[in-house]
């Protein structure tokens, strides 16, 4: 009697068990999507560190605000706030007449963060989004305009300015720097990715006019990246010193252009010049402090796509 041997089943592929991981490959950490890794205690010492000595050089301002120039120039320097604070901030307040200086700098920044979110985003959206001829080497020509030494245009926009009759006066810092070339590269390239087509042409189709697609479509779309290109505009205009020291007279500065005045004596009180950089800086941490999760958000808008 023949026997015949049991037929052996294969296995299905569902069914074999996982290779057991390698010495080589067990160290991997794989993160999935929605997880967030976990800083260890170095990632946190690190961050510290960083942000220890960018907060350094503030409060180095603050303590040599508060005391006096013979103290500051002492070896070591003082690492301590000291009782001067107050009387050095009234000093450098009469001495570089700051009162109507802060005024002329905040009406100066804000014009032209608001003429550069304005211009640069309708510039942005057409470069990025309309279809013109020559749109190509338009675009070209504007980002050439970056390779340019600002130095190069000092000798005839003052002429300028002057033939105008705005010597002197504060339109001679605004209308120079209404709208950048940087400002409409950043809002094209931030428009090229965030708003799609069919935004658009379903505005078109309900009727919607140029303008009422970039009010109701276009800038809802670029307010992140405006909030972004907002604070660096602000930044750059508030602490601008060449082009105003040039154009604007003693008797009507800007805010940089005053305390240049403070050290501009042959033996400046150090304390008194940083007693005024600290008033310089303190509008723009108010600023920062206001609108700061805004620009943190566009910033992260900005980097995450798709």
């Amino acid at each position: 009697m023949t026997t015949t041997s049991p037929t052996k089943i294969p296995s299905s592929p569902a069914a074999t068990p996982p290779p057991a991981p390698t010495a080589k490959g067990r160290g991997r950490l794989k993160i999935g999507a929605g997880q967030q890794m976990k800083g260890g205690p170095y990632t946190y010492l690190a961050l510290i560190v960083v942000g220890l000595g960018s907060l350094f050089p503030l409060y180095w301002t603050l303590v040599a605000a508060s005391h006096d120039q013979q103290r500051v120039l002492d070896s070591p320097p003082p690492f301590i706030p000291g009782g001067r604070l107050w009387s050095n901030l009234e000093a450098a307040w009469e001495q570089a007449n700051l009162g109507k200086a802060i005024v002329n700098s905040i009406i100066v920044s804000t014009s032209i963060t608001a003429a550069t979110l304005f211009f640069c985003t309708l510039a942005g959206y057409a470069f990025a989004k309309m279809r013109f001829r020559g749109r190509g080497a338009l675009m070209t020509a504007v980002i050439a305009t970056l390779t340019i030494p600002p130095q190069l245009s000092v000798v005839p926009l003052f002429m300028m300015m002057s033939d105008i009759g705005w010597g002197g006066q504060l339109e001679s810092v605004i209308f120079p720097t209404l709208v950048g070339a940087f400002g409409v590269f950043f809002m094209r390239q931030y428009l090229i990715e965030a708003l799609p087509y069919e935004l658009i042409e379903a505005a078109k189709v309900d009727g919607a006019s140029n303008l009422r697609i970039v009010w109701a479509v276009v800038l809802p779309v670029a307010r992140p990246a405006m909030m972004v290109l907002g604070m660096l505009t602000f930044v750059q205009a508030w602490n601008d010193f060449f082009w105003p020291f040039l154009a604007l007279t003693q008797e009507n500065p800007t805010l940089q252009v005053a305390l240049g005045q403070l050290s501009a004596s042959y033996t400046p009180d150090q304390s008194i010049v940083m007693a005024g950089a600290l008033i310089s800086t303190l509008p723009l941490l108010l600023v920062f402090v206001i609108f700061g999760k805004q620009i943190v958000g566009g910033i992260m808008a900005g980097a995450v796509k798709g």
